[in-house]
């Protein structure tokens, strides 16, 4: 299995979108951020889908002043 076809771990993610875990544990227990996935006790993100879901995230802000 290749690096980008690897499952990444929540440390992973957080060094990815350099935000701190708790963030992390936050999102999700609000059903925020980016698909896990449940794999045993732990949980893993598919890269693919975190980029999808970070396409979503646009800086609506940013474009209405433009």
């Amino acid at each position: 299995m290749s690096t980008s076809e690897r499952l990444m771990t929540l440390s992973d993610l957080s060094e990815m979108l350099g935000i701190p875990v708790n963030t992390l544990y936050g999102w999700r227990a609000r059903g925020e951020g980016p698909t896990g996935y449940r794999v045993g006790r732990h949980v893993r993100y598919r890269r693919s889908t975190v980029e999808a879901w970070l396409e979503t995230q646009t800086d609506h802000q940013r474009l209405v002043g433009r």
